[in-house]
């Protein structure tokens, strides 16, 4: 496999797939980017003629079952990512799948089995992006105990797409394609697990929804919304006792925000992911200091390279395993219990 033509298959080709993969795809060599599905035909064809796609399939289960594909590449939404992962790597081929990983803990867990059961095949998740070039810097400053006991987690992040009742629908707010995955809170939760390396031992949820039904543009008929607006977590981590602190919105009004906290007895870490800025202060002092990467820390995205070196190579998936996405699919399971129990409080389920 270190000298084999890697040919990649697409399944799905929304707009990451065609900003991030397909690009990142194109730029290694020995790779091939063999073959793509999309939701319609003439939607493949399009990618495929503008994004150097040598052909199309008429559907997914083509891409999977295509003895010449050696890895494919799945950019849907959630609501296929079980059902196409399984099948990929049953039929023996690697699997680099658009996060979240699924659509519940269920399907995560499916998900999971099916990597197990096939060793010999990379299955790895496309990780959260907003840190990959700090991430080395924290783990060492909290591992460190620069910041000395971790006493809170906080995290938020705000915008305002969802405040006007008049928006159309977006497939984020509907259940039957985005499951229990809410807002951002998924995907700023790998972030910090990938920091702490620790999962909350409980946590308790409240959200809602403020427009109860949308429509999908161009369509004149109402679609219900079960996926909250706003959300707020409370909990606490297991091995630190910190607590977790967080709150999402799709209806802030005002400038939107996309930041995390970590609050120690020492000093305190605060990361604006809008403007890419690391800042420390330590306790007591009111003035942070910005920290500066060293250029060898700069890594950038480097996803598609990461997966085709694991094959080649045999490198274990670092960003991010289904190991890892199974822990962030906990914690969304957890805060949808919880949701659907008026808040009532959860434990880490097992």
């Amino acid at each position: 496999m270190t000298t084999h033509k890697l040919r990649i298959g697409f399944i799905g080709a929304g707009a990451n797939t065609r900003k991030m993969h397909i690009p990142g795809f194109h730029k290694l060599e020995n790779v091939e980017l063999s073959v793509v599905a999309n939701r319609t035909l003439a939607s493949a064809e399009a990618v495929a003629k503008m994004d150097g796609i040598q052909r199309v399939a008429g559907n997914w289960r083509e891409v999977v079952e295509d003895p010449a594909i050696d890895a494919v590449c799945i950019g849907t939404w959630p609501y296929l990512h079980a059902e196409a992962t399984i099948a990929a790597l049953e039929n023996g081929k690697h699997v680099l799948c658009e996060a979240r990983m699924a659509c519940d803990l269920t399907e995560a867990r499916a998900m999971h089995a099916a990597a197990q059961a096939h060793p010999e095949l990379v299955a790895q998740i496309v990780p959260a992006p907003f840190s990959l070039d700090f991430d080395a810097t924290i783990r060492e400053m909290i591992f460190a105990g620069q910041l000395g006991q971790l006493l809170e987690v906080r995290v938020v992040h705000t915008a305002g797409h969802y405040a006007c009742p008049g928006l159309p629908m977006s497939w984020r707010q509907d259940i039957s394609l985005s499951g229990k995955n809410v807002l951002t809170m998924g995907i700023m939760h790998e972030t910090v697990q990938r920091w702490v390396e620790d999962d909350p031992s409980w946590l308790l949820a409240d959200g809602a929804v403020f427009h109860k039904t949308r429509q999908y543009a161009g369509s004149d008929l109402p679609t219900e919304v079960k996926i909250p607006d706003s959300i707020s977590i409370l909990g606490r981590f297991a091995k630190s006792g910190a607590r977790m602190v967080y709150h999402f919105s799709g209806v802030e009004s005002g400038k939107p925000r996309m930041e995390f906290r970590l609050n120690g007895s020492k000093g305190a870490l605060r990361f604006d992911a809008f403007q890419t800025l690391l800042l420390f202060a330590k306790a007591g002092e009111t003035e942070e200091k910005k920290i500066t990467l060293p250029r060898s820390q700069s890594r950038g995205w480097q996803v598609e390279a990461d997966f085709a070196r694991s094959i080649r190579q045999g490198a274990p998936v670092e960003l991010t395993s289904f190991e890892q996405g199974l822990r962030y699919m906990t914690f969304t399971e957890m805060v949808a219990q919880s949701l659907s129990a008026d808040a009532q409080r959860v434990n880490w389920i097992g």
